[in-house]
């Protein structure tokens, strides 16, 4: 993602690359950010976070949640705006997020895709208009290297699921199903998680009736619209100095 937003930010004519971050023991520290792809930024990789924002206005962060908290901390600190991409918080990282807000502008997304975002709504659509008589299953499948499941963007869509079914996700959620378990709850939201090479990230919520089924997906097959999405939040925040946007 990093690679992907350093390129969009090159791409574009009202951004510019200000810093690039990564951890401590990257090999690509001291480098330039555009070396990856033979450009030159005049921006170096550094891990020092402060140096990195030193000139910045806003930071769009995808990396795990206690690194965006640290990479937060830095922000309110430095008064610069912060996009979060990252997924698989808690309950109370969430909230320490929101105080945040209040210092800070902030836009938060389990998934920066504005196709996602798309899909979010034809889904709350869906379920109004499904409410009863259709089993709702969400499967998702993301590359191997991710570290959390279900993916943000499933979490998110069984939220959307379940707030228009006006049900709590908390409550009505299913994540995996092994041996003899019974009948299916019609009132359950269940999700599926698939993981294995180098898939970017597909997402299907499938309604499931009596003589049809209905299948909303979403498929990414680059990190570019991720990209693209960021830059978006990031022009959003322009000039707004606290709050938060989900």
């Amino acid at each position: 993602m990093g690679q992907m937003l350093i390129e969009a930010i090159g791409a574009s004519d009202d951004c510019l690359l200000a810093g690039a971050l990564d951890i401590a023991t990257s090999p690509a520290l001291g480098q330039d950010a555009g070396a990856y792809s033979g450009k030159q930024t005049a921006v170096n990789i550094t891990a020092d976070i402060a140096a990195g924002l030193s000139h910045s206005q806003c930071l769009i962060d995808f990396t795990r949640p206690e690194g965006t908290l640290e990479h937060m901390h830095a922000c309110v600190a430095q008064g610069v705006n912060l996009v979060i991409g990252t997924t698989g918080f808690s309950d109370e990282q969430k909230a320490e997020i929101a105080q945040a807000a209040k210092r800070i502008a902030i836009v938060m997304a389990p998934n920066m895709s504005v196709g996602v975002n798309v899909t979010l709504k034809l889904l709350d659509m869906a379920a109004r208009a499904m409410s009863t008589g259709y089993d709702i299953e969400i499967i998702e499948a993301h590359h191997r290297h991710k570290v959390d499941a279900p993916s943000g963007t499933a979490l998110k869509m069984g939220e959307v699921i379940a707030d228009a079914l006006g049900r709590d996700l908390k409550d009505c959620a299913v994540y995996a199903r092994e041996g003899v378990t019974g009948e299916r709850d019609p009132s359950s939201i269940g999700f599926a998680t698939i993981r294995g090479g180098d898939i970017v990230g597909d997402h299907t919520v499938m309604f499931a009736g009596t003589g049809e089924r209905i299948e909303i997906s979403h498929k990414s097959s680059s990190r570019a619209g991720y990209a693209q999405g960021s830059l978006r939040a990031a022009r959003f925040l322009r000039g707004k100095a606290t709050g938060c946007r989900l």
